[in-house]
């Protein structure tokens, strides 16, 4: 270690660990996406209950009630039991989701026999998964915030948001794997709300084939839950809580010695102010945060990732898992847009310009309903709409939530704000397929595609005023600089 610079690799290797947090959160979120119509398939097989649009939507969308309730106790876990042992926590929540959702049945069902409480176990296995990926969501970014330095700490943030797509991109190659020859099944429409399951449809897919997608999951939780052990806690909350030496120490092995000191100062200079009042700072601090959560979630991207597959099958251009995959590397390319320029460009006009690119791709798949154009013009502007939220929303909210509340409130804080987020993710995923299948005269189920995609175009629109209007930008300030601002702004 250099004891006057600090060692990056000691840095790079202990957020290269909390990064795997968002690689699991993108896994968790995103496995649906290849498993939502075997999984649907298989519950229409059921005897004792009807298996509806707004059942699968609910089921498809699950692990998002678990998200909710792990962001919301995130806070409470991060403050009381510290980072890391939540962290450690989120991955055991983790690894007991894909092995109960890959065997739903345990020791109290007959295997391969569809019933709504089997249907009911296999939600709560995802609730589960999704009160790790709550607490992942929260925590990750906030850890890596906290034991960066200020001048690289958007990049490194934004690393997490890399973690998490490219998680959603893994995800999406291993569904590809999984079905190998394997078909998904064919899905009919037999009334108004019902459906049923073609015969000639692959029973593997209906039977196996989803089971493998969850279970896979258990690997990439095993390994984050064992290398999270060997991280430091964050020197953040060790000075919070009195440990002003351990936190020096980790501080100079990332600072080194002299700036380690001046930083544990500034710490400790804030940690007086009014501690653990959300509203010790005003209501416009918590106000900015939890909207830029509801607009992450409201613009409609997780609709389009949780359902890339079935969207793509609509639109008749080839194989949807195809489409698919070629979707998630398009949304890597421009991730890493973000991880590059985001300490360059600022926070935001990265978000003003991917609002603007969102809604040009979410209205131009709109208006594809409309008028008649070719399959690639909606596919194209699915990619555009995609690649845009890489840039901006993806990467730069969990950014300025992670950054942008003062020390002494930041775990409270965080925990609303991401809480928030998973609220309308649910909203948004759970009401997509209803919405994306409303149909009116001559339009048909054209009129869902259209109006679903022309709100989101709105959505977006009204976003960008939001971010340039209100939020403050961060580029280049300590986390102890906003305390100072909100301050100011109070």
């Amino acid at each position: 270690m250099n004891n006057n610079n600090g060692s990056k690799l000691y840095l790079f290797s202990i957020v290269a660990v909390a990064v795997l947090g968002g690689l699991l959160f993108g896994y968790d979120t995103a496995v649906i996406s290849g498993a939502e119509k075997g999984l649907q398939a298989f519950f229409l097989g059921a005897s004792d209950f009807i298996y509806s649009d707004t059942i699968h939507g609910i089921t498809s969308s699950s692990a998002l009630l678990g998200c909710i309730l792990g962001s919301a106790i995130s806070g409470y876990l991060a403050s009381k039991l510290g980072r890391k042992p939540s962290l450690v926590f989120a991955g055991i929540l983790f690894l007991v989701s894909a092995i109960g959702s890959y065997y739903p049945e345990f020791f109290f069902f007959s295997y391969g026999e569809p019933s709504v409480e089997l249907l009911i176990a296999f939600n709560i296995y995802r609730i589960i998964g999704g009160v790790g990926v709550g607490l992942a969501s929260a925590i990750c970014p906030m850890y890596i915030a906290e034991v960066a330095p200020s001048n690289m700490r958007g990049t490194l943030v934004s690393w997490n948001q890399f973690a998490i797509i490219f998680g959603q991109l893994v995800v999406y190659f291993v569904n590809f794997m999984i079905l190998g020859e394997h078909t998904n099944p064919i899905i009919e429409k037999v009334g108004e709300t019902l459906y049923a399951v073609h015969p000639s449809s692959d029973m593997w897919t209906i039977q196996t084939g989803w089971r493998y997608m969850f279970g896979s999951e258990a690997i990439v939780a095993l390994i984050f839950t064992i290398l999270v052990c060997f991280v430091p806690e964050s020197p953040r909350y060790l000075a919070l809580i009195g440990k002003d030496s351990k936190a020096l120490e980790i501080l100079s092995r990332i600072n080194g010695k002299k700036a380690a000191a001046e930083i544990l100062h500034n710490i400790k200079s804030t940690a007086e102010v009014k501690r653990e009042k959300l509203f010790s700072f005003g209501f416009m601090v918590i106000f900015v945060g939890v909207m830029l959560s509801v607009f992450q979630q409201a613009v409609g991207i997780n609709a389009v990732l949780y359902y890339a597959p079935r969207i793509f099958d609509s639109m008749g251009m080839g194989n949807p898992m195809v489409q698919t995959v070629i979707m998630g590397i398009v949304n890597i390319i421009f991730t890493l847009v973000a991880v590059f320029t985001v300490e360059r460009l600022g926070r935001k006009p990265l978000l003003i310009y991917g609002s603007i690119g969102m809604a040009i791709g979410a209205l131009g798949v709109a208006l594809s309903n409309i008028v008649s154009v070719s399959p690639l013009v909606p596919v194209m502007s699915i990619m555009v709409y995609s690649a845009s939220f890489m840039f901006s929303w993806g990467p730069i909210c969990w950014v300025l939530i992670s950054e942008i509340f003062p020390n002494t409130i930041r775990s409270a804080a965080v925990a609303v704000a991401v809480a928030f987020q998973w609220i309308f993710n649910f909203i948004v995923s759970s009401t997509f397929v209803p919405l994306y299948n409303m149909r009116m005269g001559d339009m048909g189920d054209k009129f869902g595609h259209c109006f679903v995609y022309a709100m989101y175009g709105v959505i977006c629109i009204i976003a960008a005023i939001f971010v340039y209007r209100l939020v403050p930008e961060t580029k280049g300030k300590s986390l102890e600089d906003m305390t100072k601002l909100w301050q100011k702004r109070r």
